[in-house]
């Protein structure tokens, strides 16, 4: 064959695997690879097609934006074909786009607008006298899918707007489900037994090509536009005037949107969502630049199926694929058997993964995982890697169906698993497994806050019989400690006076580190409110519990149970004598300057972490919220605030900034 033929074969393969993909993502929303991966095949075939424009047909899917509608929705043509962007994937890539755009504009007189490419469904709204006519999908960018009835059930999509000055006119904008949004959906899909959606981009996708549009309305969707696609009337002469101009209207425009004057401006822009995209309520894959001025984005008109005037900057990939080479089991501080995969290495997200998690055994059999397969991981900031799905196409027949064990990895019980529960669990309450990460999280900020205790030394302490249980690190002496190996004096005093520090501890944060199912730190603050006592707490039935605003079946059986084991209640004897806190100092909060008032803290703040702002919170006796509700006395409004800024607004809720809050609670001034 002549190296000509190969190019050919190689770009007719390109082309196969490439529209296969399409399908899988735009009609099927079950994608089998990342995103980054796609990227990538689709740069190759880019190139491949440019040195050698012999080989390139009207029908290549680098001519085309996505797959074909589907016909049992009917098809809307766009008027103004919905096309993609070309990709950018770091600041040189950016730098050498900016500089096209100079050399063709023959100037740099042009303002930039930065915009965060939400990873959702592009979908475009026709407005005729001020009512919304008809709403599509993007589908192949010159033909939709008509879901008009779906979108409908949009709330943040306005039926009707006030528009005199434009007759009939199209907006373009992006549907999405909020994390918690995505993490709901699946709760309720995992209920009911059905297969869970890989990301929220897929669950957006899949909840507004639903036939039937109820479905759609229970789905808790959102949108924000990005553009207009065509107007018949008087528009602004900037594409950030005509979003202002939008946003009047009533449509719904993200407020991290941003004009900059400067290449190194949007280049900022770029690497500050880099950093702090994990801490955005929603997706985000990347930001889009545009050029400001309309005239100048006409003038440099379109190269193939992408705008010159538009560039999408895309974020490192926090999806890779890479094989499943075992499934190994941890033992929870509960009790729960967990199913974790142990990985060839693969860098996603900018850090190696080796690990990542499996749930359960029902969530590994509804995947359909096996051992060998070539799988998608998935990171997102911290949060511990997860296994998304596996690539079925790409068996070769050897992987192997997994078996969860029968008995505890580490004790060898016998495991049980409890009524209504998907999880397998050791009964054994002292499995050295269950006692390590318990003590783990005894130990930990959020509970006794013991920093002088990490991983390495709980784990010392176990092996060398110091500790059975939390309790006896109360009892430890300085010479208990000096027998540990690298162990000296200093550090050894260190230890026992974060120990002895943890004491003053409010009664709330020894029910949390105690590690009862289901109880966290916020309802540990209401089990304090209420019962003002660990003995008072100890006596409570489930119908006590239950009487509580907030806590629930789950729980109160939970605290009910937890207490009625002996070995529990003689651990809380022993704290008592270590003279831990275990006796709320409710009755002296009523002095306290905010007594009565609950905060809730939103975006991310300068000068001290969340997690103090909220211990400052409680320390002067009020109450540190997770969400804006009608009882909320102030929100307190850091960078990048998130909906529920837009919540305390409706409910006209008094907002702080940072340094408000900081003069509120007498911080101001201090680092």
């Amino acid at each position: 064959m002549t190296d000509n033929g190969k190019v050919q074969k190689k770009i007719e393969h390109l082309r196969e695997q490439i529209n296969h993909h399409n399908y899988r993502y735009y009609v099927l929303d079950s994608p089998e690879i990342s995103d980054a991966e796609y990227d990538g095949l689709m740069r190759e075939l880019q190139n491949l097609e440019a040195e050698h424009p012999e080989f390139l047909i009207p029908d290549s899917p680098t001519q085309r934006v996505g797959a074909p509608p589907v016909e049992e929705f009917g098809v809307v043509e766009h008027p103004v074909p919905l096309l993609s962007l070309g990709n950018a994937f770091n600041s040189d890539e950016l730098r050498a786009w900016y500089n096209r755009v100079v050399r063709m504009l023959g100037h740099e007189d042009f303002d930039l607008v930065c915009e965060l490419k939400m990873d959702g469904l592009a979908v475009a709204l026709i407005y005729e006298d001020g009512v919304l006519t008809t709403g599509a999908t993007r589908g192949d960018g010159y033909n939709g899918e008509n879901i008009t009835q779906n979108l409908k059930t949009i709330r943040s999509i306005p039926l009707r707007v006030n528009s005199n000055a434009l007759r009939r006119f199209e907006v373009r904008g992006e549907v999405y489900l909020s994390k918690k949004g995505f993490e709901d959906v699946n709760k309720e899909r995992e209920e009911r037994g059905e297969q869970v959606f890989a990301n929220p981009r897929n669950a957006a996708a899949g909840s507004v090509r639903q036939l039937d549009s109820r479905v759609t309305a229970r789905r808790p969707l959102d949108i924000f536009i990005y553009g207009l696609g065509y107007a018949e009337g008087s528009v602004p002469d900037t594409h950030w005037e005509t979003m202002e101009y939008l946003k009047s209207l009533g449509f719904k425009t993200n407020p991290n949107n941003a004009p900059v004057s400067t290449l190194s401006e949007a280049d900022n822009y770029y690497q500050r969502w880099i950093e702090d995209r994990e801490q955005l309520p929603y997706e985000a894959d990347g930001v889009v630049m545009k050029v400001n001025q309309f005239a100048l984005q006409r003038g440099l008109g379109f190269v193939g199926r992408e705008p010159r005037w538009a560039i999408a900057c895309k974020f490192p990939a926090v999806q890779a694929t890479t094989k499943l080479v075992d499934i190994g089991i941890n033992v929870g501080r509960t009790g729960s058997i967990n199913p974790y995969a142990i990985l060839e290495p693969v860098t996603v997200g900018g850090a190696v993964i080796r690990r990542a998690a499996l749930h359960n055994d029902e969530d590994i059999h509804r995947k359909d995982i096996r051992i060998g397969d070539t799988v998608v991981v998935q990171r997102a900031g911290d949060v511990i890697p997860e296994v998304v799905s596996p690539v079925t196409s790409a068996r070769t027949g050897e992987e192997k169906v997994f078996s969860m064990p029968s008995h505890c990895p580490v004790c060898e019980s016998e495991l049980v698993r409890p009524e209504e529960e998907v999880m397998l669990r050791c009964p054994n309450a002292a499995c050295p497994a269950q006692v390590y990460e318990l003590l783990k999280h005894f130990v930990s900020r959020g509970a006794m806050d013991i920093d002088q205790i990490g991983e390495k030394l709980a784990a010392a302490l176990l092996d060398a019989g110091l500790v059975n249980d939390v309790a006896d690190l109360y009892s430890l002496k300085h010479e208990d400690l000096l027998k540990l190996e690298r162990m000296g004096d200093k550090s050894a005093s260190n230890v026992l006076e974060s120990i002895e520090k943890s004491k003053e501890r409010p009664l709330s944060r020894v029910i949390f580190a105690l590690g009862i199912r289901y109880i966290g730190s916020e309802m540990a603050d209401i089990l304090e409110g209420e019962f003002g006592s660990m003995d008072s707490l100890m006596k409570a039935t489930v119908d006590d519990l239950l009487a509580i605003s907030g806590i629930g079946p789950k729980a109160a059986k939970s605290v009910v149970n937890f207490f009625s084991q002996e070995r529990n209640c003689q651990i809380v004897e022993k704290l008592r004598k270590a003279e831990l806190k275990l006796e709320s100092e409710a009755e002296e909060t009523q002095e306290l300057p905010l007594a009565g008032q609950e905060i809730v803290i939103t975006g991310k703040l300068e000068t001290i972490t969340r997690e103090q702002a909220e211990e400052k919170v409680k320390e002067l006796g009020g109450k540190a919220g997770s969400s804006v509700t009608k009882k909320t006395t102030y929100l307190v409004a850091g960078a990048d605030p998130g909906s529920k800024l837009d919540k305390a607004q409706s409910l006209g809720t008094n907002i702080l900034s940072e340094e408000e809050f900081l003069q509120l609670v007498g911080m101001s001034g201090q680092g």
